[in-house]
């Protein structure tokens, strides 16, 4: 089975997939202007969910107000982000966000986070 072609602009083949129509496309370009409509998920796809990893959490989870809760869409833009992804490349942030989840009480939190110096390695 060889390349599929993109259906977006019908000249590349195509590398990727709409994450919810599974529409291939070719580039971010085409992606874009794929969403620019909005798409719904086939029904292949709503009959074979996708495992998303699972994050058991030993301790009760706590938010002083709703404020603090993302919605789904933010979580959408955050997780579709090649900014942040490069972010999270970095193995000591990597090891940052491990200490965090393998904390057992607030206070060691809390101590990481007051010995934080955050600085953007850009271009």
């Amino acid at each position: 089975m060889g390349p599929r072609q993109c259906l977006v602009c019908n000249e590349a083949p195509s590398k990727y997939k709409c994450p919810s129509c599974l529409v291939p496309y070719c580039s971010l370009i085409c992606f874009k202007k794929h969403k620019e409509t909005p798409c719904t998920k086939t029904a292949s796809s709503e009959a074979k969910p996708i495992a998303a990893p699972v994050l058991l959490l030993e301790r009760p989870y706590y938010v002083d107000g709703q404020s603090e809760v993302l919605q789904k869409s933010q979580l959408e833009s955050i997780a579709s982000s090649s900014e942040i992804r490069d972010v999270l490349k970095d193995g000591e942030l990597q090891k940052l966000i491990s200490s965090i989840i393998s904390s057992s009480n607030a206070e060691n939190v809390s101590t990481v986070f007051s010995n934080l110096s955050f600085s953007h390695k850009g271009a």
